[in-house]
């Protein structure tokens, strides 16, 4: 009994720690459990009609973390266990038979992981004696790494609203509609940055997969919103068929269609659905009309 639960509690510790990595160091942010928290939440606001609104993402993320606290705190608990309380020694006010095994293991863990050292109940078996400091520099990373999480969330999400802000500034300066009369050169440069900031969004979005649980309140920093009219400035530029804008045309419709590739992994969408659908159905997730 006692090796099962060291196994099983070294098994639910192996699995938050791989969560952890995989969310915050993994190329593509493939978190299992953070990815199913923040998406469970999302269904669960956009079934209340988006209630909840830009408190989804945040919200999801504290989730994320307690759910890896949790996991840490209940597998060490299983290996501690078999050893209370016999395993450890007890203040002289502390009579350990008032409590339940179970409830001293949780607590024994849980003060291990916080780092708190009361000091009211030690370790006195060898083996206890050395996995306690380990499980304090786990609990030093798993406050480490939600740090270090809050943290790398935000320049992505700057970049998606940058992005938007300029293509809101596109529209409204009636970009597409004056293509015909616009220099060569000058279009290929525009369309030549959207594509680049485009590619970017697009990367953060593969490695941060949680941004986009992020809802704006303001439209014009939506992408969700905004993106469509990089599809008409794409069908514009596509229309004046000159040579030098080609490369460009060419470039944003790359771009776009990247884009549309990492939005299909969480919007649905037909397999043989066109951009314009996909990016329609990205709206209506975020709760946001398209630009028509």
């Amino acid at each position: 009994m006692s090796i099962a639960l060291t196994v099983v509690g070294f098994v639910i510790i192996a699995i938050g720690l791989g969560d952890m990595f995989r969310a915050l160091l993994h190329p593509r942010g493939e978190g299992d459990l953070s990815n199913a928290v923040i998406s469970a939440l999302w269904a669960t606001s956009r079934r209340l009609g988006h209630r909840l609104g830009s408190a989804v993402g945040p919200a999801g993320m504290v989730l994320t973390v307690l759910v890896w606290v949790l996991l840490q705190g209940l597998g060490w608990a299983l290996i501690y266990l078999p050893h209370v309380p016999g395993g450890f020694t007890y203040d002289p006010g502390i009579d350990p038979g008032r409590y339940p095994d179970v409830i001293e293991a949780l607590y024994v863990s849980f003060v291990t992981l916080a780092t708190l050292g009361f000091g009211d109940m030690v370790a006195t078996e060898p083996f206890i004696r050395a996995l306690a400091p380990l499980e304090a520099l786990v609990g030093f990373a798993v406050l480490t790494a939600a740090l270090t999480w809050f943290m790398q969330i935000y320049p992505p999400l700057t970049r998606r609203r940058a992005l938007a802000l300029r293509l809101h500034g596109l529209a409204a300066a009636g970009v597409a509609e004056a293509v015909p009369t616009l220099p060569a050169d000058m279009l290929t440069r525009v369309l030549g940055e959207l594509a680049s900031e485009i590619d970017v969004v697009c990367v953060d979005l593969s490695q941060h997969s949680e941004t986009y649980y992020f809802q704006e309140e303001n439209p014009r920093q939506s992408l969700s919103r905004q993106i469509h009219y990089a599809l008409e400035l794409r069908d514009a530029a596509a229309a004046k068929a000159e040579v030098e804008t080609g490369v460009g045309t060419a470039m944003l419709s790359a771009s776009l269609d990247n884009v549309a590739e990492s939005l299909r992994g969480f919007v649905r969408v037909a397999d043989d659905a066109d951009l314009q659908q996909v990016f329609r159905a990205y709206a209506a997730d975020h709760a946001r009309s398209a630009r028509d």
